[in-house]
């Protein structure tokens, strides 16, 4: 066996009135990420709740969680700030040499963050980026809105993503280190992807089960969210086609 990927992995989760769905969504990360270093691919983890503000026991039910488990941390929004301020704050406050974002109602079975890893080492990519097999189960407006968004940022930006805003993506802490997100809405999947991609990151997208909300309502297809993301897009269209790969210096990566 060859070195761990990393030393520590982080994987945090943004949320907002997830009570349904936090215990479920740790004890799943807890799970697949002792499995990792069972399989010496990393050697620690933490994981991580943003709470953005929820109004109701999810920042409760963190706390209690955080104070029992100390690999558990939580970062508290005193005013809602949306995906992209939850996103941020989450990658401010990861501190490990991998990170991995995803959504709480966990729209993805998490034992494939070791495929992820093995994925990543093989190829040396420097983020993962997952994409759904099959998106009918989101329901047919939301697939063909996912579908036409694609298309919009291939058109607009040069960057072949299948899957842009799927929450599932594993990062090199360089990635972090080197770019600069500036999107408070649900747009900063994309600004993510197009930063990392044109910068010179080596991005590797691979195919993953999808598993549909069962409780609670997701908001990303809200007309007000479409018109928060539209807004951000034409905002930062010229800045992102104006990113060039990043001047790094070679250094060997582990395993």
């Amino acid at each position: 066996m060859g070195q761990p990927v990393a030393d520590l992995i982080s994987v945090f989760y943004p949320m907002w009135n997830e009570e349904d769905h936090i215990e479920r969504a740790l004890d799943a990360g807890r799970r697949a990420c002792e499995r990792l270093i069972a399989d010496g691919e990393v050697n620690d983890y933490e994981l991580i709740v943003v709470d953005d503000a929820s109004t109701d026991a999810t920042a409760e039910i963190a706390d209690r969680i955080a104070a029992a488990d100390p690999r558990v941390r939580v970062v508290h929004h005193p005013r809602n700030r949306k995906l992209g301020g939850a996103l941020k704050s989450g990658f401010a406050a990861a501190r490990g040499d991998l990170v991995l974002y995803t959504d709480a109602d966990l729209p993805f079975d998490m034992h494939e963050l070791s495929k992820a890893l093995r994925l990543m080492r093989e190829y040396e990519a420097d983020m993962i980026s997952a994409y759904r097999f099959d998106r009918t189960g989101e329901g047919n407006l939301r697939a063909v809105y996912t579908f036409f968004y694609n298309l919009l940022i291939r058109s607009w930006f040069g960057v072949k993503a299948r899957d842009i805003n799927f929450a599932f993506k594993l990062m090199r802490r360089e990635v972090l280190d080197r770019i600069e997100l500036r999107s408070e809405g649900s747009f900063i999947d994309a600004e993510l992807f197009i930063r990392a991609s044109r910068s010179g990151f080596q991005i590797l997208q691979f195919g993953v089960d999808y598993f549909p909300r069962t409780r609670g309502t997701s908001t990303l297809s809200s007309m007000g969210v479409i018109t928060t993301i539209l807004r951000e897009m034409w905002t930062l269209r010229t800045e992102l086609r104006e990113v060039r790969p990043i001047s790094r210096e070679s250094s060997e990566r582990p395993g």
